[in-house]
């Protein structure tokens, strides 16, 4: 049997943190084949028990400081 994983698709604000309810930055997709979901303050905290049980991370935290692709350059 071959496990394919497909490629995630990008969070959004309805995506909440499983310890808080904040908007989730972080995708936690686990070897038992479960996901979590992390604000960007608990994905920072609890990573180094993460690395340990996780597939993979889908980290979205660098949409924090960036500018948004609309923004015009004034607005900059």
């Amino acid at each position: 049997m071959t496990t394919v994983l497909t490629p995630a698709s990008q969070l959004t604000a309805a995506d909440r943190c499983d310890r808080c309810g904040a908007q989730a930055y972080l995708r936690v997709v686990l070897l038992s084949g479960g996901e979590l979901l992390f604000c960007a303050h608990h994905g920072r905290k609890f990573e180094p028990e993460l690395k340990k049980i996780a597939a993979e991370i889908q980290d979205e935290t660098e949409r924090l400081t960036s500018a948004p692709e609309n923004a015009s350059e004034e607005e900059r």
